[in-house]
């Protein structure tokens, strides 16, 4: 009898074990029996299993754990067509979430991950390409207030730059300068995309969470001539104020040298002005001092010009001794005698 109890202990300890399992912090559990999944009494949804410890049937009943964060879907950058008929590059992300954990195990094959993102994909791919057809490109770049998304989404950021950049580089393409600035409709694009995203999502079980626009570019085979149209345009520009700037210092130039003329003749004529003046001064003092003793001045201006007339050893001086040049050196000899 013992060695009969103790395989139908171990058996049964096997059971136990086998019909426990645990669902983990941020997963949902479901349990398929025969190929279907497990629902609550006397209703069609299915039976969710919270995180924890639960209960099965064991070999009959096989556990399917599903994810319930919220999950990003950024796949790789697809082409749209505008009403212009013109290529656009744009780069999207995709929050979602399970809501209904049943329809999702059965539109997905088994809760596959990737087939549920590539279902989703597709309509969000579909839904966009419809919006971004009816759309002009100028109103695909920008928003209408970007400037506070950006304050309230770091994401915004970015998108603000490149619609900047890619308006640029349209107006470059069309060789124009628009008339009257188109209102921009990027964030109400986002916002039909997610509510149409929403209603589509329901049959895969999916809640799309958020929907964003990350980067709006062109095409890489157009890039190369836009940048050389843009750079183009900026050597113009840049001719333009090296022109303007070289117009302007001519006319700066022009004026100091004619500021500079100015003071120099004015300053030349208050010179002649003072030196006029000043020669008048010396004449009237010459004139003062010989009324006042002409004699003497006569003496002193031959005396000046016999110290210039006799200066040198080496002069040679031919007059008549009885010349008025001599008068006051005849007289000084007759004193003498």
């Amino acid at each position: 009898m013992r060695k009969l109890m103790i395989p139908v202990v171990v058996i049964f300890i096997a059971l136990l074990l086998m019909s426990m399992f645990v669902v983990k912090e941020g997963e949902r559990g479901i349990v398929v029996r025969f190929g279907r999944i497990l629902k609550d009494n006397n209703t069609e949804v299915a039976r969710i299993y919270e995180p924890g410890l639960h209960f099965k049937v064991p070999v009959f009943d096989r556990v399917h754990d599903l994810d319930a964060r919220i999950q990003t879907m950024d796949d790789q950058a697809d082409r749209f067509l505008t009403a212009e008929k013109k290529d656009v590059i744009i780069d999207t992300y995709v929050k979602w979430r399970i809501k209904d954990f049943g329809k999702y195990y059965l539109a997905t094959g088994g809760g596959n991950t990737s087939t549920a993102e590539t279902l989703l994909k597709r309509k969000v791919v579909d839904s966009l390409r419809a919006e971004i057809g009816a759309k002009e490109i100028k109103q695909i770049v920008s928003g209408k207030d970007s400037g506070a998304n950006a304050a309230k989404d770091k994401s915004d950021v970015a998108q603000t730059k490149a619609a900047q950049a890619a308006q640029a580089a349209l107006d470059v393409i069309e060789g124009v300068v628009p008339v009257k600035e188109v209102e921009g409709q990027r964030d109400q694009i986002m916002e039909d995309v997610l509510n149409e995203t929403r209603d589509s999502a329901k049959d895969l079980g999916i809640e799309v969470v958020d929907f964003r626009i990350k980067k709006i570019n062109l095409p890489d085979e157009i890039s190369e001539s836009i940048y050389r149209r843009m750079r183009a345009e900026r050597e113009s520009v840049a001719r333009s104020y090296r022109s303007q700037g070289r117009q302007r210092a001519e006319e700066l130039r022009a004026r100091s040298e004619l500021e500079v003329a100015t003071i120099l003749s004015e300053a030349k004529r208050k010179a002649q002005v003072i030196r006029g003046d000043a020669d008048a001064k010396a004449a009237e003092i010459y004139s003062k001092a010989y009324s006042q003793n002409p004699e003497f001045y006569s003496f002193w201006r031959s005396l000046k010009a016999y110290e210039k007339s006799f200066n040198s050893k080496n002069d040679v001086l031919v007059v008549d001794p009885n010349n008025e040049f001599f008068k006051y050196m005849n007289h000084s000899e007759l004193k003498a005698n």
